[in-house]
């Protein structure tokens, strides 16, 4: 199913429905007291339907909850495309992760029935709702039968209603980062007052995701030795990424022309520079490397074929640089130091965890122009001048000096 015509049933039905739902539960919740979280949950849900690389921001959610909760038993709702990242970080068992199939509509009405039906005979004590604005999440949070429903609210901001029957509802910040406010979600399910932000610990912003992929030595070996057997270029020289797509986005992505010319700057410096991507991004890699003209860029979209060759691929190179998405936060699970250029959104809210992450941000004044608050739709009409303005030669200087840096060092 097309996300425009997501954003559309969730826009208009999904508030036809959320209202229906408030109304029902403040009807059978009169004169009940309220719900509170037991000493010792036993099931907690966490919904998080949104992009892979939100899942690697959340990593110190669940590190929090596996502290706060050791016995209970945490499980992940996603959709079905991104489950692959909640397997290999092990964020819950394999029985414990619910999926979503959003590919056709008639399917994804089927799963929402089938999984919400499982859910409910857990039963669960708590559900957080990762999800900013989303109303599908909502409905699954009340579907689920958790007694204590945590998600974020609009507070006073019109047009992003999703119901009243979130019963631990704290307000979204758009000034915080989103790491920080997953772990303010923790903090709601033993809040006693409302808005939770009231009572909360102050948090720094953590230093790392708290996530693992572990890799035997011998396994990171053996593919490094396959890289370089599939491609010579590379031997001898340290390697630099570049992913320029912008994916689902592309006003994401700064321009193909900057990232030519900072690619040939590290091929003529001794570096050589691989082009990574899915297949659909081979044609953009074929235009680079006609610009860049070097025997010491290669082509890599398409060579890893999951997220953990991805991974063994970072652990290979030495300097991703990347436009802002999931690959910008995989590699923060991983030694490589990453430069990451942000403006339809920002670093300061979405930006990798980390000491080996440089976010590059040109400082515009329209920029960021994505939020929860606008659907992520940009007003700029493909004119991305946040990123367009962030100059190449800088950028190389950067990535230059990021080489020169002793192995281990923070960045």
């Amino acid at each position: 199913m097309k996300i425009q015509t997501q954003r559309w049933i969730d826009r208009w039905l999904g508030q036809l429905l959320c209202g229906v739902v408030s109304m029902w539960v403040r009807l059978i919740s009169l004169g009940r007291p309220a719900a509170h979280l037991s000493r010792e949950p036993r099931h907690i849900l966490v919904i998080l339907l949104s992009e892979m690389g939100s899942v690697v921001l959340a990593g110190p959610m669940f590190a929090t909850l596996r502290q706060r909760y050791p016995s209970a038993t945490l499980h992940v709702l996603q959709l079905k495309k991104n489950q692959e990242v909640a397997t290999l970080l092990g964020l819950a068992q394999p029985e414990h992760l619910h999926a979503l199939d959003d590919s056709a509509g008639l399917g994804l009405l089927g799963d929402i029935w089938r999984v919400s039906m499982a859910l409910r005979r857990l039963p669960l004590d708590a559900v957080i709702d990762c999800e900013l604005f989303s109303r599908i999440s909502s409905l699954m949070s009340y579907m689920s039968g958790a007694p204590l429903r945590v998600g974020f609210t609009p507070h006073t901001q019109e047009g992003l209603y999703r119901g009243s029957f979130i019963n631990k509802a704290i307000p979204y910040n758009p000034y915080q980062h989103i790491s920080k406010q997953f772990l303010s979600l923790v903090d709601a399910l033993e809040a006693s007052c409302m808005p939770r932000n009231k009572a909360a610990p102050i948090r720094e912003l953590p230093k790392d995701t708290g996530l693992t992929v572990p890799f035997e030595a011998t396994e990171l070996q053996a593919y490094r030795s396959k890289m370089l057997a599939d491609h010579p270029a590379l031997r001898g020289r340290k390697v630099v990424l570049l992913y320029a797509g912008g994916g689902l986005l592309p006003e994401r992505a700064w321009p193909a022309a900057h990232y030519a010319q900072v690619a040939r700057g590290l091929c003529q410096a001794g570096h050589a520079v691989g082009l990574i991507g899915l297949r659909d991004d081979a044609p953009l890699a074929r235009d680079l490397r006609t610009q860049i003209q070097s025997d010491f860029c290669i082509d890599l979209t398409g060579y890893t074929r999951s997220i953990r060759e991805l991974l063994m691929l970072f652990h290979g190179a030495d300097l991703l640089i990347t436009n802002d998405g999931g690959p910008g936060h995989f590699a923060s699970l991983t030694p490589i130091r990453t430069m990451v250029f942000f403006g339809p959104e920002t670093g300061r809210l979405y930006g990798p965890l980390g000491p080996r992450a440089q976010v590059l941000e040109s400082g515009l004044a329209c920029s960021p122009c994505l939020s929860a608050y606008n659907h992520r739709e940009t007003f700029c009409d493909g004119d991305n001048q946040c990123l367009k303005r962030i100059a190449p030669d800088p950028v190389l200087a950067d990535a230059l000096a990021a080489l020169a840096m002793p192995t281990g060092a923070a960045s």
